[in-house]
């Protein structure tokens, strides 16, 4: 799919520990589309930050653990520019997504005006091992739980996705850690936008996963995501 370039888009990454993939996730964005990368090194022990500047990213430091404490380290630094993006994408920094899909993920708030668009890994299509079983339970029970509570259909908790500057800012995110991606998806149905899935391709991230690749991970994970479901209620 072709864009012109007449949005000004800003890709965040939340990265920790990720020096053996981060530079190819940044390669792999299409540049003609994107007007600023910023990679949000959250206290790496390794030189996740060093890879991530050197491939071209703006690289910013966040030292409180936690997902969304780097998501909001990075709308932070975007609220301070003098030159505000029509659009956030959200892209992990371990290349289990495509960057090279971006276009597809953005073009319903180009062409048809939505207000957030999830890559749905669900819709698309996952190689073997990409996902972990866990994952797939914990994906399918979360999204049920929203349709039935909320009358709004997902099939995914995809960490790619795109949102309106905007609106992104008048969700007034809060989540630090695990319940980073259900909430904004919570505060869209309450907040009545305009959204949408589009399939996206999945691959077996590089190196190991900090949440689903640990059992304390996965109980934590499933916890802020339930916790944040059932708060609104």
């Amino acid at each position: 799919m072709t864009l012109v370039k007449t949005h000004k888009i800003t890709v965040i990454i939340p990265a920790y520990n990720e020096e053996q993939a981060v530079a190819k996730v940044i390669e792999a964005i299409p540049k003609n589309i994107v007007s600023q990368i910023i990679v949000v090194n959250n206290n790496s022990s390794d030189q996740t930050a060093e890879v991530a500047q050197k491939a071209g990213a703006t690289v910013l430091t966040e030292t409180q653990q936690g997902y969304g404490f780097a998501c909001l380290k990075g709308i932070n630094y975007v609220q301070e520019q003098n030159i505000q993006p029509d659009i956030i994408v959200f892209l992990d920094a371990d290349y289990s997504d495509y960057p090279e899909e971006l276009p597809l993920v953005i073009a319903p708030i180009i062409q048809n005006n939505k207000d957030l668009v999830i890559g749905s890994r669900t819709l698309g299509k996952k190689l073997k091992g990409s996902i972990t079983p866990q994952q797939i339970f914990g994906n399918w029970l979360a999204t049920r739980l929203i349709a039935l509570l909320y009358g709004v259909k997902y099939t995914d908790l995809g960490p790619f996705r795109a949102i309106k500057y905007k609106k992104l800012l008048a969700m007034n995110m809060q989540d630090k850690t695990y319940g980073w991606t259900v909430e904004m998806q919570l505060k869209a149905a309450k907040q009545q936008l305009q959204t949408c899935e589009v399939p996206v391709s999945y691959k077996p991230r590089i190196g190991y996963s900090k949440v689903s690749g640990t059992l304390k991970g996965t109980i934590l994970a499933g916890y802020k995501i339930l916790s944040w479901i059932f708060k609104y209620l």
